[in-house]
């Protein structure tokens, strides 16, 4: 057992009133085993003894044979991890300083559920290098569906919302919210916000609001003013001066079809990034377009690939600092960061190469390929950085910002992930990074490798480990594809997450 089921196990939360509903609640199967127990508080009743069995019992006295856990503590919401998925069980409240019966609640019932992902025989988060540091730390693998502790012990899964969750869904940006909810995005481009029961609290709108184009991709947040962040596609059209070639090589985003054609110029559908904020009622309350950025910088007198104009941008990651009320836009394919005010839009600064009218996109030398660009809390801007060749392993790297109107960064720090050698040398532009409370940083390395690990400032490993699933033919664990990981830190925000339900 680590030691969250040791600091969380007896965490006593502020007492409730003397009527309290009884969860779990009788007959539930639950998609965890970080329970969030609570029943009522009866006269004086000071003390309270939870006792967990194994099996779905009635009497008393078998009941007490088959206890496998006792708890106490003083107040009637306390939080207990159970040993297995999979399980039937059986608990009561015993109060062993109150003076009058009765001394013991009546028997209360529920199992946990088990799908593969949560089978350890099937998926796995194989731990390679112990923690050092957080060690009761929680930890999302959006690629896996599940939540572990740093020892790689499954503690939640994703349940199958709407019948669209199966074994190898590709869910997306698994995280936990500010509200202590978690959110996601599903396959199909839909996003969702769930509580820890998998019921859904909010889900955003599918094509109304982002002009019938494939709304949602990458990322989507829920924010500190309740709101919603996502970035989404636009349909637009876009006149060239030439055709299109229909050998592929002027990127997919085009359809290789001619809606008019007047005077040599042809004009074909595109589909376009864009940001897009909803309140909680599904109303879009603002909206920041590539369209309307491309047609005002450098990138609009810029040709790509053989003279060809480009509109492939690849919008990834964007991170929103609220007080500041700034937001930053990391461009992949283009290797540019953006940084705009909020709520109006206006471009303060551009991180990358700045491109010269007619001249085509060159390599650029401090990022290449990044994904998740972030602020730290010294004020840094730090990214998962790909790199251009996508061969040599990608870094983590820290900037300082110029003044404003400089365009030139300060690279302050970096880290060079490493990787097994039996792992090949390719390496697909995901991956994500998260500065932690001691200001070392999480890392995942995206797939197809999928390493997560934390790593400090003097760039010391503080744990590592790397999703799996069991290969049943070649009787051998593959690496599991992940896009990114999340990490829980905080048991407060444990806490919270268990108990908003």
């Amino acid at each position: 057992m680590n030691k969250i089921s040791f600091v969380i196990l007896f965490f006593l939360l502020t007492p409730c009133l003397a009527v309290a509903q009884v969860t779990p609640k009788e007959g539930v199967i639950l998609n965890y085993r970080l329970i969030g127990f609570s029943f009522p508080s009866p006269a004086q009743a000071t003390t309270y003894r939870i006792e967990i069995a194994h099996g779905n019992i009635n009497a008393n006295d078998s009941f007490k044979e088959h206890i496998i856990k006792t708890i106490e503590g003083t107040g009637n919401k306390i939080i207990a991890e159970v040993p297995s998925f999979g399980q039937q069980y059986t608990w009561r409240i015993t109060y062993p300083d109150k003076k009058t019966p009765p001394a013991a609640s009546e028997l209360h019932h529920f199992s946990t559920g088990i799908i593969p992902n949560a089978d350890t025989a099937i998926f796995r988060l194989h731990i390679m290098e112990q923690a050092t540091a957080y060690k009761d730390a929680l930890v999302f693998s959006d690629g896996n569906k599940v939540l572990y502790d740093m020892k790689g012990n499954p503690v939640w899964y994703l349940p199958n919302i709407e019948g669209k969750i199966k074994e190898y869904s590709w869910v997306r940006d698994l995280q936990l919210t500010p509200r202590g909810t978690i959110t996601f995005i599903l396959d199909d481009h839909r996003i969702y916000e769930i509580n820890y029961n998998g019921d859904i609290l909010w889900k955003g709108p599918d094509n109304e609001s982002t002009n019938d184009g494939p709304p949602y991709h990458h990322q989507f947040t829920r924010l500190d003013n309740g709101h919603y962040m996502a970035l989404g596609t636009e349909n637009v059209f876009w006149k060239l001066n030439s055709p299109i070639p229909k050998d592929g090589s002027l990127y997919s985003l085009f359809y290789h079809k001619t809606l008019a054609d007047s005077n040599d110029t042809k004009i074909y559908p595109a589909s376009l990034e864009t940001l897009i904020e909803y309140d909680n009622s599904s109303h879009v309350v603002w909206r920041w377009e590539f369209m309307k950025y491309f047609k005002n910088s450098d990138l609009y007198y810029c040709k790509g690939e053989k003279g060809k104009p480009s509109l492939e941008a690849h919008l990834n990651a964007f991170y929103f600092d609220e007080s500041a009320k700034v937001i930053y836009l990391s461009f992949k394919s283009i290797s540019r960061i953006i940084k705009i005010s909020y709520p109006s839009g206006n471009v303060i600064n551009t991180y990358g190469e700045i491109l010269k009218p007619g001249t085509a996109i060159k390599e650029n030398e401090l990022f290449c390929h990044q994904h998740s660009c972030r602020r730290s809390m010294q004020g840094y801007l730090y990214m998962y950085n790909n790199g251009c060749d996508l061969v040599h392993p990608p870094k983590v790297t820290m900037f300082q910002e110029p003044l404003p109107g400089k365009h030139t960064l300060n690279k302050v720090w970096e880290y060079e992930c490493s990787f097994d050698d039996y792992v090949p040398r390719a390496f697909s532009a995901a991956g994500n990074v998260l500065e932690l409370p001691d200001n070392s940083l999480f890392v995942s390395m995206g797939t197809p490798y999928s390493k997560v690990f934390i790593v400090s400032r003097d760039k010391k490993i503080l744990w590592s480990a790397i999703p799996q699933k069991w290969n049943s033919t070649e009787k051998k664990w593959d690496i599991s594809p992940q896009y990114r990981a999340f990490i829980i830190t905080n048991p407060k925000h444990i806490e919270k997450l268990i108990w908003n339900q």
